[in-house]
This record gives C-alpha cells, sequence and structure tokens, in this order.
C-alpha cells in the first residue's frame, strides 16, 4: 500500500456553460474561467483555493490578453507561487492532469489547479452583430500572451494543397480506414452517425452541453442546408463546435492533503496511470492513414494495465471526428452499441471549446466515478492532426503501484510504425489513391478534390481534382465504392498544379471494397 503522500486525487472539479443569446451578457473567457475555478473550489471544501500554489491555464484562443492565467488569479483574489499560460491541444488537459498528480507526490507542490475556458460563442456574434464586447481591452498581437505547444510543421507540399486545418486532414483518415476496413463510404458514413448518435445522447443528459437536443443517426448523417458537407465525408454535425461559451476546472492533490484537509473520502478520484506517445508532426511523413501506431501503443498500454477493457466502467474517447474513436473502438476491440464512448457528450453536441474540451470530461468523469462503486475511467485525449496522444486511468479506490514519472511510450510506438514513403512534390506520372478528401464551400458545392498519391515505386505525393472535373469528382463523392486504389495519371496544368484524373475503360485499377 502507497503512503497517502504518494497518492494523487482529484478533491473538486468545476464547469460554467454561459448561453445567453446577447453577447455584451456572456463573460469574458477569463472571468469564465475563474467562475470555473470558484466552483472547484466550492465543490472541493473551504479553503481549497487559498491552498493553491500551481495553476496552469490550458491555451485560451478567443480572446488575447497579456497574462490571462494572472487575470484569473487576480479576479479571484489568489496568488499560487506558480501560474503558467499552458499548452495548445486537445490533449493538453490530460496531459495536464497527470502533470499536476506528479507534483503534488514529488512534493513539488501542495495543491494544482488546471483551467481552461472560451467564449467565441459570443465573440462571433459580437462580430455578426458589429457590437462592441465590454471585456478586458486587447493587447497588441506583440504584447499578447504566447502559448507553446501544439507544433505547426507541415510540409509546402501540404500549403500548396491548402491542407493545413484538421477539418481537412481527418478526412484522408477516414477515407483510408473505410477502404482499409472493407467499408463503402455509405456503410462507414451510417456508423458514424450511429457512433454521434450515442455521443449527442450522452450530451442530452449533461447540464453542460451545448447541444442537448439529441439528434438521431439519421438526422446526423442527411446532408442539407442545416447540415452541409464541410470536407468530405464529414457534414457539419460529424466535427466539433467551437462556437460555444464554456469554461472548466480541477484541483488535484495527494491524498494526505485531502484528509488532512477533512475531504470527504467518497468524493476523492484516485489518478491511476497514463500513458503518451506521437505521431510525426507532418502529416505527409507518417506512415500510413488508416491506423496511428501511438493510438494504439496508448491504448494497448493503459488497457493493459487496467486489466483490459472489461476492467473499464467508464471511458472519453476523444470525437473531434468520427474517425479517431473509430479507431480507438475497433483497436480496443468494443462495440459502441454495448458501450458508451463518452461520459461528456462529444466535442460536436457537448461543445468544443478548441483546448479544453478534455477539462470538461475530466469533470464529467470524475462526477461518473462518484456515482459508483470500485470502478475505473478511461480518457482518452488527442492533439493536433491524430498528432499527440494522451490516456489517463482515473479509480474509486487508491493505486496499488506508483505513478511512472514518465508516462511515454513512444518506444513501443515507434516499433509499430511501417516505413515513411519518400515524399515527391513534383511528380508526373501513373498514382494510385491512398487517401483523399474533396473541399466544400458554403453552398454546398465542391471547390476540389485533394488526394494523397502513392506511386509505382510506392513514394508518396499528392494533387487536386480541379471543380470543373465533374467526372472524377463524382468519383470521389461515391457512396458506393471507396476511391482508394483508384489509379491515374499525375500531370502538371498550365498554371503549375498537379492534377490527377483516372485512367479509363479497362486500364483503370481499383481496389474492391465490401458493403
Amino acid at each position: 500500500m502507497l503512503p497517502p503522500q504518494q497518492i494523487a486525487v482529484i478533491v473538486g472539479i468545476g464547469e460554467i456553460t454561459d448561453r445567453n443569446r446577447e453577447p455584451a451578457e456572456v463573460a469574458e473567457p477569463t472571468e469564465l474561467i475563474a467562475q470555473a475555478l470558484r466552483a472547484a473550489g466550492e465543490d472541493a471544501g473551504e479553503g481549497w483555493l487559498d491552498r493553491l500554489d500551481s495553476i496552469d491555464l490550458v491555451a485560451l484562443t478567443s480572446w488575447r490578453y497579456l497574462d490571462p492565467v494572472r487575470d484569473i488569479c487576480t479576479r479571484l483574489a489568489i496568488s499560487p507561487a506558480f501560474a503558467t499560460n499552458s499548452r495548445r491541444g486537445g490533449e493538453t488537459p490530460v496531459r495536464l492532469l497527470y502533470e499536476a498528480a506528479l507534483k503534488v507526490i514529488s512534493g513539488a507542490s501542495r495543491a494544482c489547479a488546471v483551467v481552461g475556458g472560451e467564449a467565441a460563442n459570443a465573440r462571433a456574434r459580437a462580430r455578426k452583430g458589429r457590437a462592441e464586447l465590454p471585456w478586458t481591452p486587447m493587447p497588441s498581437p506583440a504584447d499578447t500572451a504566447d502559448f507553446p505547444g501544439l507544433s505547426t510543421v507541415r510540409s509546402p507540399l501540404a500549403e500548396r494543397y491548402d491542407m493545413l486545418e484538421p477539418s481537412r486532414i481527418y478526412p484522408l483518415y477516414e477515407t483510408a480506414s473505410q477502404a482499409a476496413w472493407l467499408q463503402t463510404p455509405a456503410a462507414a458514413h451510417r456508423e458514424s452517425a450511429r457512433l454521434w448518435e450515442r455521443y449527442a445522447s450522452v450530451a442530452s443528459d449533461n447540464p453542460f452541453a451545448w447541444i442537448r437536443n439529441a439528434p438521431d443517426a439519421a438526422t446526423i448523417g442527411t446532408i442539407g442546408p442545416d447540415n452541409r458537407l464541410l470536407n468530405w465525408p464529414y457534414p457539419k454535425l460529424m466535427v466539433a463546435n467551437p462556437s460555444v461559451n464554456q469554461a472548466a476546472a480541477f484541483i488535484v492533490t495527494s491524498l494526505a492533503e485531502a484528509r488532512a484537509a477533512g475531504v470527504d473520502e467518497a468524493k476523492l478520484v484516485y489518478i491511476l496511470d497514463g500513458a503518451s506517445a506521437n505521431e510525426p508532426d507532418d502529416f505527409l511523413h507518417r506512415d500510413r492513414y488508416d491506423r496511428s501506431a501511438a493510438q494504439e501503443a496508448v491504448l494497448g498500454n493503459i488497457v493493459e494495465r487496467a486489466g483490459g477493457v472489461e476492467s473499464i466502467s467508464f471511458m472519453e474517447l476523444y470525437s473531434c471526428f468520427p474517425v479517431v474513436p473509430k479507431m480507438a473502438l475497433r483497436f480496443m476491440g468494443i462495440d459502441p452499441a454495448a458501450s458508451a464512448p463518452s461520459v461528456t457528450g462529444g466535442l460536436t453536441f457537448f461543445g468544443g471549446p478548441l483546448h479544453n474540451y478534455m477539462s470538461h470530461a475530466i469533470c464529467a468523469m470524475v462526477r461518473a466515478l462518484r456515482s459508483s462503486d470500485a470502478a475505473t475511467g478511461l480518457l482518452y485525449g488527442q492533439g493536433g492532426y491524430v498528432t499527440k496522444h494522451r490516456a489517463v486511468l482515473l479509480g474509486t479506490g487508491a493505486p496499488k503501484a506508483a505513478l511512472p514519472s514518465d508516462p511515454s511510450v513512444q518506444r513501443e510506438a515507434d516499433a509499430l510504425r511501417g516505413p515513411v514513403p519518400l515524399l515527391c512534390p513534383d511528380y508526373t506520372g501513373p498514382a494510385t489513391i491512398e487517401a483523399y478528401t474533396v473541399k466544400y464551400a458554403r453552398d454546398g458545392k465542391p471547390m476540389d478534390g485533394t488526394l494523397v498519391l502513392r506511386t509505382p515505386s510506392g513514394d508518396r505525393t499528392m494533387a487536386s481534382v480541379p471543380a470543373d472535373d465533374s467526372e472524377t469528382l463524382a468519383l470521389l463523392q461515391s457512396c458506393e465504392r471507396s476511391a482508394v486504389g483508384l489509379t491515374g495519371t499525375v500531370t502538371i496544368e498550365p498554371d503549375g498544379r498537379a492534377c490527377w484524373a483516372p485512367l479509363l475503360g479497362g486500364a483503370r485499377e481499383r481496389r474492391e471494397v465490401a458493403s
């Protein structure tokens, strides 16, 4: 049995969701976050805000500040020794949770808070209505607090084809996975819609969720004016929703400190284990798009340490786009119809406050565990473009072994990874589709297709399909047959763009996929 000073626990959680329609009535981000931390302090018990000697702020993007974490401290009249404007990335709250646990069990900290929040909905409404917000005046960009972390390393080839946003890169994983799993696009779309229905159902029971009307799979999967396609094959109701006003906070301390403060032990949630690994920053320098070695190493390790999937009572699988939890569920051998993938509601329906969703997931997991006996919860977060992977195991009982000082399983991830194809930016000639997407304008019309291709020698390149090539775009948008495996030719157009067109007639080759 570990001594109580070497056991880390969560003692307090707090969340705020501000649904005011009038932007000027919405509290600014640092005030929302201060309210969430105040709520976490009240949840933990009297005096916990004064006990804090460390506070980490998850990267804030909906408003600029000179030093937002110090602004939050000023609003709460607290002076922790360490106050950090921390990192970007959807996995950041999970990472900060684990780091807070290490700080308290090492004696470096007495009590740590992790906080985050955004008011992107209010700011967007204010812009649309040309209204002034009565918030702290923004400093110049040069004077704005810098949040380090999320890498933006991309090859010039990705920039050439405007493949810089997550909403355009995750579809590459979706289309590659559909082919690898022998699914038609229609079957994969139905699977995504059914999975998202599960997330929506959880959000409907979460009082802090942004969308609580629980749309069904048919609504989520049907393309229309209110659910337009963004990047093939994902419509609006299958992507993260950043237009929210939400904040969350949680407080971590040692079991010894919690007991000394008289915290009810029935409220304590124990931090049991963790794992982390990354993919290469540049998505064009990865081995494949139908799996993630880093995801598999992280989930494989954390599930094994938990005692198998049957030992996990609750889970939160990151849900920026359907392919992420679909890959995770397949790898773990879990049927989503039999086991809910979320205790929070997902980034579409609960809301996606940019880098801070997993803070809300931590709060939701704490509530789920507090209401259960002998339960274990898995938190899995992801950042970048299937880049950064973090998992933490929580439980209602104390850990039997000390937390690893380094949760990295990078070596295992690297061992799982296959050879990375050579990138050939200016290639022309025959090439086969490895993964693809189609970008859409706001009117629902396709702007162009973007393809990741493999040459006959196995090298990798990219090319586009222009908007006026309706026949080839129809192949990419087919619901009955995946375009992965379709062979064509890359040529350079007069404007310098590399364009791809399929081979004609009997010379066409494509992989057949089952329905």
